[in-house]
């Protein structure tokens, strides 16, 4: 049963079909270099994290929310990550504690976009705590894999390609926001 909820929270995140968590945590990694994947890997587990808490919440029927509300909010908040980002580069701040809280709040929000399928799955389970316990490690082992990735391909093009720092922010957080944007109007709680 533990391989089998480590599997399905891994496939969650890394389902190309469910993109947005994928966008979500590349939008995330846009700001960081190699050199900041301590912070990163920190503000990624704060994210599962508030998913965590909302599943379980969720499973247990003390949170409901209407799955149209939350198919808006999950690119809302990608939206909002690459509007912060861009601010964060515009502005040349520096990169506050205040992106982990977002990050822990946005993971709240993620894991009631995927509350409704995981209680199917859970069905009669006596107890969700191993359940959810597993889905959650694969849900931090798929985000690190995303993390590699995306701190690789910056590595190449910003260290190796020598394209800028600010250019590859404002790049991914500009698509993050385009395909936020398109998945917004298709949401249907319009």
């Amino acid at each position: 049963m533990f391989k089998t909820y480590l599997q399905l929270g891994f496939e969650h995140i890394l389902d190309f079909n469910g993109y947005d968590h994928i966008l979500f945590v590349v939008v995330l990694c846009a700001l960081y270099t190699i050199m900041q994947w301590k912070e990163v890997l920190l503000m990624i587990t704060a994210f599962t994290v508030g998913h965590s808490i909302t599943l379980a919440l969720s499973a247990l029927n003390i949170v409901v929310f209407d799955a149209g509300v939350i198919e808006f909010l999950i690119p809302l908040t990608i939206f909002l990550t690459a509007m912060y980002n861009l601010y964060i580069v515009s502005k040349d701040h520096t990169i506050g504690k205040i992106n982990y809280l977002l990050t822990l709040f946005f993971g709240l929000i993620h894991g009631l976009g995927f509350s409704n399928y995981f209680k199917a799955l859970l069905g009669r389970e006596e107890s969700i705590i191993q359940p959810l316990f597993a889905f959650n490690i694969g849900v931090e082992l798929g985000q690190i894999i995303i993390v590699l990735i995306v701190m690789f391909c910056s590595f190449v093009f910003v260290n190796k390609l020598r394209l800028s720092k600010r250019y590859w922010t404002v790049s991914l957080s500009i698509i993050a926001a385009l395909v936020s944007l398109n998945l917004l109007l298709e949401a249907k709680f319009w």
